[in-house]
């Protein structure tokens, strides 16, 4: 699962323990990885470990609200959220599209996403749609995404080169990516080596053909970065 180790390790260090125990090593630094993570971690108890993914404390840093803004998501539009893990982003997701959008929330790990889809009944959100997708590859159809939502995951792709050209066929013309990672310096999150630097986030989207920008935001661990593709007019 993506996300999923990246939020024990960070609302762990925000003093929050990892509440669900299915192995001995939660939260240890070691589980920075997706491989790595699926090693250390059984998460087959998605409703346990939804209470430490989706405990109000991550919203102090994460600011789910300014992510959503950031990314645009507009009333009708079609959003898809990689690594989606329990679904915290699904609710905003779900309201800043309405209901005459959709929003595919997507994972690599089938327990979360057979979780979400109960979850999605639960909370009523109607247009989210959940879909186990690998990590080499999204599975969404071409040129019919307007926005993608990707947080405390991009790291964990074995092919970000190959993955970015990937959402950018994805992407309807005009359509944006927003990748939300921890920076450098961060206090909370993988080890140092396990970081990636938001210029190379840059670099990646726009070696897709995007155009990519490093954006200002108020996160206190992460930065933002927002890559569009071109709408083909002059």
């Amino acid at each position: 699962m993506l996300r999923a180790a990246l939020v024990v390790l960070a609302l762990a260090a925000c003093g929050r323990a990892a509440t669900p125990t299915p192995t001995a090593t939660t939260a240890t630094p070691a589980a920075h990885g997706h491989h790595q993570a699926s090693a250390d971690h059984d998460f087959a108890d998605a409703a346990a470990w939804a209470e430490v993914f989706d405990d109000p404390a991550r919203d102090a840093w994460q600011k789910p609200d300014e992510v959503v803004a950031l990314l645009g998501a507009l009333p009708g539009q079609v959003v898809a959220d990689v690594g989606a893990g329990t679904g915290y982003f699904e609710g905003y997701l779900s309201r800043a599209v309405g209901g005459a959008g959709t929003v595919y929330a997507l994972d690599s790990e089938p327990a979360m996403i057979a979780y979400l889809e109960a979850r999605a009944t639960r909370e009523l959100w109607s247009n989210v749609r959940a879909q186990v997708s690998p990590v080499d590859a999204p599975g969404l159809p071409p040129a019919a995404i307007d926005r993608v939502l990707i947080v405390d995951t991009w790291h964990h792709l074995p092919d970000r080169p190959g993955y970015a050209r990937l959402l950018a066929a994805a992407l309807r013309p005009g359509g944006a990516i927003a990748v939300v990672d921890f920076t450098p310096d961060a206090t909370i999150g993988p080890p140092a080596a396990a970081r990636i630097s938001a210029q190379t986030v840059v670099d990646e989207l726009t070696a897709a053909g995007l155009v990519a920008t490093i954006v200002a935001e108020n996160l206190p661990h992460q930065y933002v970065v927002v890559a569009r593709k071109s709408t083909g007019r002059p």
